[in-house]
């Protein structure tokens, strides 16, 4: 059986290129080959030749879970740069080591450009396997696509700085300059509906800490900048097949939580938009998405800027403007209980017996509560404006 060869779809933007180079070194040496980044990210991987191809590569888990995932763990990492293939600048043939998950030997060609290793191409060991004049010839090829990843690299820092200007620039003019540098930098990349997405807090503030632009569904550019006073978001430019299809942003979010350090970390994503030119709102929105998010469990871990309700306006307003003094003494450590049970009740539209069962308690201990919160507020909770202050106050207080 053949199966069509394939292209990851993160990088089907790069029109075949990778592709074409993968079958080419796949037809020259006679097994399927696989192309990855130095990070272990898949690229492309070539066409089963045969059934007994194929199942050879089901039983090597190692190669079936970086065709099946996009991408190998730390540990297979570790494994096979082992063997010196940062290093190399030839083919190295690589044992099979049943007790890593790799059951057929490896050859292993590094796709290097000027020196500097930017991926590999990788094939199952065969006897007596394509002899040297094959692996010269593939190497050769391994170059051209050595060549292709250096250019996307410097295309792909270029837009990292231009997307940081877009969304930094504190003036409409400095933001329309941007926007226009961005345009051209991005080419045919621009048409369509595009979203931002914003990722925090970000533990770098190197964007290069985060997974390559190819391997984000959807990506055209990413950059850092600054989340408070000490922190860094990851601001992620995504294409969208339409404005009110967000599947790439939530699928980018997702694999980039994946890589953030331990600690809560949120995604935020901008409603979708045509063209570039309200970049700025967008990323207001992605950041409040994110906000949200992180203030309101239940809203992520990836939140898009349609469904955080009212944190739209909350995430509007500055830092302090929720804070009023009327709840300061219920957001007192000593109050948590109550200040949570008056959450709860607003949560739920003052319906004691709801509340109640939510929270696990009697009805009679709800209304004490309720009776304490307005007693350390100076609040009616029978009134609807004292009602909605509490709120906006309890929701202000989570994004803080």
């Amino acid at each position: 059986m053949r199966e069509n060869a394939r292209v990851t779809s993160e990088y089907a933007d790069h029109r075949g290129d990778y592709q074409e180079l993968v079958d080419e070194l796949s037809e020259l040496l006679g097994a399927p080959a696989t192309l990855e980044n130095r990070d272990f990210e898949l690229i492309a991987f070539g066409a089963y030749d045969s059934e007994e191809d194929l199942d050879a590569s089901a039983l090597d888990p190692v190669r079936t879970r970086s065709i099946v995932t996009r991408r190998s763990t730390a540990a297979v990492r570790k494994w096979f740069e082992g063997f010196g293939i940062t290093r190399a600048t030839a083919p190295v043939r690589i044992p099979p080591t049943p007790d890593a998950g790799v059951y057929r030997g490896r050859i292993c060609l590094p796709v290097r450009h000027r020196g500097v290793v930017l991926g590999y191409v990788w094939l199952l060991d065969t006897d007596p396997g394509p002899s040297d004049a094959r692996l010269d010839a593939a190497m050769e090829v391994a170059g051209r696509i050595g060549a292709l990843l250096a250019d996307e690299a410097q295309h792909g820092a270029d837009l990292t700085r231009e997307l940081r200007a877009v969304l930094t620039a504190e003036r409409d003019w400095q933001r329309d300059m941007a926007v226009a540098d961005l345009r051209t930098a991005l080419g045919t990349r621009v048409a369509g509906p595009h979203t931002l997405l914003c990722v925090a807090p970000w533990p770098s503030a190197d964007p290069d800490d985060a997974p390559s632009v190819r391997t984000l569904p959807g990506a055209t550019a990413r950059c850092t900048i600054p989340w408070g006073t000490a922190s860094q978001s990851l601001a992620v430019l995504i294409r969208l097949r339409a404005p009110d299809q967000l599947t790439p942003a939530v699928s980018a979010a997702t694999r980039l939580l994946e890589s953030a350090s331990d600690g809560p970390v949120a995604a935020g994503v901008a409603a979708g938009r045509t063209g570039l030119a309200e970049l700025g709102t967008a990323w207001r929105e992605a950041t409040a998405a994110a906000r949200a998010a992180l203030a309101e469990p239940r809203l992520g871990p990836v939140a898009d800027w349609t469904s955080i309700g009212p944190y739209r306006l909350l995430t509007a307003l500055p830092a302090d403007a929720a804070h009023d003094p009327a709840v300061t003494a219920l957001l007192a450590p000593a109050h948590r209980d109550l200040a949570h049970t008056a959450e709860t009740y607003l949560d739920r539209a003052g319906q004691a017996a709801r509340t109640a069962a939510e929270l696990g308690i009697h009805r009679q201990t709800l209304y004490y509560r309720l009776s304490r919160v307005e007693q350390l507020t100076g609040l009616d909770l029978d009134d609807g404006e004292d009602r909605l202050l509490l709120h906006m106050a309890l929701k202000g207080h989570r994004l803080a």
